[in-house]
């Protein structure tokens, strides 16, 4: 998984946010682009100041090796797909080049970028891990994702995907999830090593005058343990632990009925999901 990029029409409050609340360090800086890190200092998330409303920019995806980004781009010219740079965006990437993927999503496919400066003190995730987002057309798009980017499907959800997909490129449980909406860009998480840090982040925002959205909750699909708050521009971000990972290739993807734990194994309640929660989010920039 790549570095997300996000327009965001107030640069300083962006980055004052992400500082402050999640506990992310700056590592890289171009006129109105800012590249913000966890405890690493690889870029891992950017701000591209706008005048126009906040939209989503980029979705970041690490190619293995020069071949693998050949590859992957040959692959985009022979599904017709507009390329809209042919060098990287991504302070510190030696290759690669972006393009408007299924409904207007820009992807940045790039060899791993090198690393800036590493977190001096304070606080800060160990790294960002994966997005969620909201196709209107899901199966497509997910369709696309294994077939052109070979990403794995690890779970279902509903009768035969009806609702949407978790999939991954690596170990880790998902890189992406996919679920069925209104064409927008839900949250980017970032996974830290301890469950206190969870604690933490709502302690930050209560002496902020903020909260939590959704908090504690041990998500079925992926075991992991999660909290969610919205940042200023109306996206949502998740710090997360203890996700499950998958070493078998071959593993059947793991199939969740909406009624469920997929979302909350500690509560399958009315009220169990927060009102709104998957109202939030941004529209892809490419769609504009």
């Amino acid at each position: 998984m790549g570095p997300v990029t996000i327009r965001t029409s107030n640069l300083d409050l962006s980055i004052a946010e992400q500082t402050h609340v999640l506990g992310l360090h700056e590592v890289a800086r171009d006129g109105t682009r800012v590249s913000l890190a966890g405890v690493g200092g690889r870029p891992e998330l950017t701000y591209v100041a706008t005048d126009d409303e906040n939209s989503l920019e980029l979705l970041g995806l690490i190619a293995r090796d020069g071949d693998a980004l050949r590859t992957v781009r040959s692959r985009i010219e022979d599904e017709g797909l507009r390329i809209i740079r042919a060098n990287p965006s991504t302070p510190g990437a030696p290759d690669g080049f972006s393009f408007v993927g299924p409904e207007g999503f820009a992807y940045e496919v790039m060899l791993r970028p090198g690393a800036g400066p590493a977190q001096p003190d304070g606080f800060g995730p160990k790294r960002y891990g994966h997005f969620n987002f909201h196709p209107e057309n899901h199966r497509s798009t997910v369709e696309f994702l294994t077939t052109v980017l070979d990403f794995r499907i690890s779970d279902t959800i509903g009768s035969g995907g009806s609702n949407g997909y978790f999939l991954r490129c690596n170990s880790e449980h998902h890189g992406i999830a996919v679920l069925r909406g209104q064409g927008t860009f839900h949250h980017h998480a970032w996974e830290t090593q301890s469950l206190i840090d969870l604690a933490k982040l709502g302690d930050r925002l209560h002496d902020l005058g903020r909260e939590l959205l959704w908090a504690p909750v041990r998500h079925g699909a992926g075991q992991n343990l999660a909290c969610y708050y919205v940042e200023h521009t109306g996206a949502v971000v998740e710090l997360y632990a203890d996700m499950e990972h998958i070493y078998d290739d071959d593993r059947p993807p793991v199939e969740w009925s909406d009624g469920s734990v997929w979302w909350n194994e500690w509560s399958t309640t009315t009220g169990y999901l927060p009102s709104g929660f998957r109202e939030y989010g941004i529209a892809p920039a490419a769609a504009h």
